[in-house]
């Protein structure tokens, strides 16, 4: 499971792992921030205004072809940020990026983000890095949806949603679920029902309650762990 990297209230792995010199750069210029559920934080080709630091709660990012039909292809909670086009020096993306899971966190400007990362090499080093590992989940995410079954699939994206919230309650709905991975939603359904006979869950109205982390990784089916592994390396 991913660690809980903590500078005073912040507990945003970026954030928490900078020095003390780079954290001053941005520090002036972060503000705290509420993200509800479906707070849009990036809209597909438009530019990106800030850059948000999550600390709590999961952001969810969703392509979609010119039918208008969405996938998401990856998911930002405490372990990362959103505007990864601004850290790679354009202003705008394809894709939308919005909040699935309500939190907080904080947010800073596009403008002073690339400000203060003409100032430091070392940040700019920082925050590469982790667009680097979300490369890296996409890219098993695009493996898992082209190579695994639903089981197996909706089992990694329990168990990365689990990393990224504190306790073990993941509030989704299945419908939601079901957007998300491409599917239908009986299936998923069906698939959570299964497991919760099997003592690996725990369903309510739109909460999902872990209760075997370990049984859910063996579903996953070396589906999960590799993107999480390259986080540790990083971050860790």
């Amino acid at each position: 499971m991913l660690e809980n990297f903590i500078r005073g209230d912040i507990v945003n792995h970026p954030l928490a792992s900078l020095s003390p010199t780079d954290f001053s750069l941005l520090e002036p210029h972060l503000e705290a921030v509420d993200l509800p559920v479906r707070k849009q934080l990036e809209t597909h080709n438009r530019r990106i205004d800030h850059v948000y630091f999550i600390d709590h709660g999961i952001a969810s990012v969703v392509t979609r072809n010119s039918g208008k039909q969405g996938i998401e292809v990856g998911i930002i909670g405490r372990e990362g940020l959103t505007g990864l086009a601004v850290i790679m020096e354009t202003d705008r993306s394809p894709n939308d990026t919005f909040m699935q899971m309500a939190g907080d966190g904080r947010r800073i400007s596009a403008g002073k983000l690339r400000a203060s990362m003409e100032q430091s090499a070392t940040l700019r080093r920082a925050l590469l890095r982790y667009g680097h590992s979300f490369v890296i989940q996409t890219a098993h995410t695009a493996l898992a949806n082209g190579r695994n079954k639903l089981l197996e699939r909706l089992a990694r994206w329990l168990l990365m949603a689990h990393d990224r919230v504190d306790g073990d309650d993941i509030h989704l709905t299945h419908e939601f679920l079901s957007i998300m991975l491409g599917v239908r939603r009986t299936g998923v359904t069906v698939a959570l029902n299964q497991w919760a006979r099997a003592g690996l869950v725990e369903t309510k109205r739109g909460v999902i309650t872990i209760l075997d982390r370990g049984g859910l990784e063996e579903i996953s089916n070396g589906s999960y762990g590799a993107p999480e592994a390259e986080l540790r390396r990083l971050f860790g």
